[in-house]
């Protein structure tokens, strides 16, 4: 098989992609990224583009499953419309070059509580990208819905604490449905999800991503 993954250079992108070169199923792992990655693998193959330029890129786009692990933070992207741009008009723009090129399976890393009717922004963004890429008629749709993310080596000061706060209230059992994940667990059921042959639509959120990437463990 060969795999086509966006947002590899992110923490659970980065988790996938080593996943992916292991994996003796995919025989090669397409990544397009708008910079150069020192990366070397013999089944990795690098694309350097403009996202902002799909004419150049869209016939590049050819594989049997699209992976797309991309996203920013509003801080990070600087406004709403900068961040629109990254989380949904780069992933819908690949998902569609995917579909016209007949990949026929895709796999999103959504958000949790994501809803195209959520009165804030970034759930309200994420719910809307869901409802896009359902109408592209992928034969196969896999939609994660994580929890907060615990990322290796995270500088993010906000995260780091909200996150060591959950996971104490979690400790002394409270809040147990907001259960933090690690992005090696999320990679791991993002890969684990394309074993299965079944298609349709698939929601997947907390427990179930759990159980995901426990399924093929030892």
């Amino acid at each position: 098989m060969k795999a086509i993954l966006i947002g590899a250079t992110g923490a659970t992108g980065k988790d996938l992609l080593d996943l992916l070169l292991k994996d003796d199923t995919y025989k090669q792992v397409d990544i397009f990224v708008r910079r150069e990655v020192e990366l070397q693998h013999d089944k990795l193959r690098i694309h350097v583009i403009d996202f902002d330029k799909p004419e150049q890129w869209n016939h590049l786009v050819k594989g049997d499953v699209l992976f797309s692990c991309l996203g920013t933070t509003l801080k990070d992207a600087g406004s709403k419309e900068a961040q629109w741009k990254v989380d949904y008009d780069y992933q819908y723009q690949i998902a569609k070059a995917a579909k016209e090129n007949n990949v026929n399976h895709f796999v999103l890393v959504s958000s949790s509580s994501a809803s195209p009717d959520s009165r804030f922004f970034y759930l309200r963004m994420k719910g809307q990208l869901e409802e896009a890429v359902k109408s592209l008629g992928f034969s196969k749709l896999v939609i994660f819905n994580p929890p907060g993310l615990v990322r290796k080596n995270s500088d993010r000061r906000g995260e780091i604490v909200g996150m060591k706060a959950i996971q104490f209230l979690n400790k002394i059992g409270l809040i147990r449905s907001y259960k933090v994940m690690p992005t090696e667990i999320l990679a791991r059921a993002l890969i684990n999800s394309t074993k299965s042959k079944e298609n349709g639509i698939f929601m997947l959120k907390g427990k179930a991503i759990w159980e995901c990437a426990m399924a093929n463990k030892g």
